[in-house]
C-alpha cells in the first residue's frame, strides 16, 4: 500500500523532527498516519525495519534533487548550458539538504547523533518476532532484498556517476577520463563542505549578528569556487570552447 507506506514515513520523519528517535514509539506513528499499528509493522517488520525505510527514502529524495539540479540547463536547444554551473547546483543542493535533514547530513558524513536511529547496514533483519501477549502486533523482519543501506562513500559515488551521465553528452570523447576526474574531484569537495561547512566570512559589523542568509549564500559561493576550481584544473574545464 504504497500511500500508507509514504503516509507512516512522514510521519516518522516529522516525530524524529520532534524527538530523538529512541522517544519515537510506534504507536505514535501509526497514529499520525492513520493507520493501525500492525498496518505499520506489516510495512516495516519492526521499527528497525521503519528506520533502514525512512533513511534509504531520505537519500534517495537527495540524490532525486542532484540529479534535477544537474539536469537544468540541459535542454536548450542548440545550446549546452553551463555545464560546470549544474554541477555546482548539484553541490548546492547537497549543502541545502545536508544542512536542512539531518538522516541526509548523517548518511553523507557517517556520523549519527544520539538524536537519530542508526539502522543496521546489514543484509538481512533479524528473524521474525512475534508479540509474547495477546493483542500486541506482530513484528516481522524487513525484506532482505533491499541491502545495506548507502554510505558516504557510495553517496559520493552516485553524485559522481549522476554528474558524469549528465554532462558527458555534450563532452569531448577525447576529454571524458579528465570529465571523470573533476566530477570526482567536485563530489569529494562537496561532501568536505558537508563535513566541515566553509567559514562564512562575513564581516563583523558592531552591534550587529551577520544575517544568516547572508551566511548560507557565502557557503554557497564557497562551494562553487571549489568545484569550478576543479573543473578548471582540467583540459575541459570550459567546455563550450569545443561547442561546434
Amino acid at each position: 500500500m504504497p500511500a500508507a507506506r509514504e503516509s507512516l514515513l512522514d510521519a516518522a520523519y516529522t516525530a524524529l523532527t520532534q524527538r530523538a528517535w529512541t522517544a519515537v514509539r510506534m504507536v505514535d506513528v501509526a497514529a499520525a498516519a492513520g493507520v493501525s499499528r500492525q498496518t505499520l509493522y506489516n510495512e516495516f517488520g519492526s521499527k528497525e525495519g521503519l528506520a533502514r525505510a525512512l533513511v534509504r527514502r531520505e537519500t534517495e529524495n537527495y540524490l532525486a534533487g542532484v540529479a534535477r539540479a544537474l539536469s537544468r540547463g540541459a535542454s536548450a536547444a542548440g545550446a549546452r548550458g553551463d555545464a560546470v554551473g549544474r554541477v555546482v547546483a548539484a553541490a548546492a543542493w547537497t549543502l541545502r539538504t545536508a544542512r536542512a535533514n539531518p538522516l541526509v547530513r548523517a548518511v553523507l558524513t557517517g556520523c549519527w547523533s544520539d538524536r537519530l536511529p542508526t539502522p543496521s547496514r546489514a543484509r538481512d533483519d533479524p528473524a521474525p518476532v512475534r508479540a509474547d501477549r495477546p493483542g500486541l502486533p506482530v513484528q516481522r523482519a524487513a525484506a532482505p532484498v533491499e541491502g545495506p543501506l548507502p554510505g558516504p562513500a557510495e553517496l559520493v559515488g552516485r553524485f559522481c556517476d549522476q554528474a558524469v551521465a549528465a554532462l558527458e553528452p555534450d563532452w569531448p570523447a577525447e576529454e571524458l577520463p579528465a570529465l571523470g576526474t573533476a566530477c570526482e574531484t567536485a563530489a569529494r569537495l562537496t561532501l568536505a563542505c558537508v563535513v566541515a561547512p566553509p567559514a562564512s566570512g562575513a564581516a563583523q559589523v558592531p552591534g550587529r549578528v551577520p544575517a544568516q542568509r547572508s551566511r548560507r549564500e557565502l557557503e554557497a559561493e564557497a562551494v562553487s569556487r571549489l568545484v569550478r576550481g576543479a573543473f578548471a584544473r582540467t583540459a575541459a574545464g570550459a567546455p563550450s570552447a569545443h561547442h561546434g
